[in-house]
């Protein structure tokens, strides 16, 4: 299965970034691939049109929209910034549309608090039942981020360390299902 995990945060310092890396590196320990990709590697300037229309797109919007198309399941990153997901992830969101259709996306938020983004988390759901794609039910928060990791980003807390590995369990169990079920129909068409 190909799984891409968009890293939404481009701000210095970002911790929410940490989440993404724990979360690639225990996939793999499960013979898991996913492809990262990190928002603040593409610098998208604030929309002005969308992939498909852009007389000048910007810088590896090709790419990205290539890979987000060739994935079978997305998770979507982000950190909680005012009771919302990253904006730097909705504006790159904003420029693609057809490359989420039914596609099983899985939400995760980290935040420096005690609640781990469960608003940006429940506005990313949304966000992905917009995009015409499924919205796995259970999500990942990451809450205390800043203490959860050390300084080499190494993920030191135990119960959260048991939140990813539930988080990975329940999105493969989903992204299965629906990726199977899709197969079924495209095979019968």
């Amino acid at each position: 299965m190909n799984i891409v995990i968009i890293s939404g945060s481009t701000r210095v310092g970002r911790l929410s970034h940490r989440a993404t890396v724990e979360l690639a590196k225990r996939m793999a320990k499960r013979d898991l691939y996913a492809e990262v990709i990190d928002l603040a590697e593409y610098k998208f300037p604030m929309l002005e049109d969308t992939a498909n229309n852009h007389t000048n797109p910007p810088a590896g919007l090709q790419a990205f929209a290539q890979k987000l198309d060739a994935a079978d399941a997305m998770i979507f990153v982000s950190p909680e910034y005012h009771g919302s997901y990253s904006g730097a992830l909705k504006n790159a969101i904003d420029y693609v549309w057809k490359e989420f259709a039914k596609k099983p996306i899985g939400v995760v938020t980290a935040t420096t608090g005690k609640f781990g983004g469960v608003n940006a988390s429940t506005q990313m759901q949304l966000l992905v039942l917009s995009l015409g794609a499924f919205p796995m039910p259970y999500k990942l928060l990451v809450p205390y981020v800043d203490e959860a990791f050390d300084e080499n980003g190494v993920l030191i807390n135990d119960a959260i360390a048991k939140g990813f590995d539930k988080f990975i369990t329940e999105f493969m169990w989903f992204a299965e299902a629906i990726v199977n079920q899709k197969d079924k129909v495209l095979t019968k068409a």
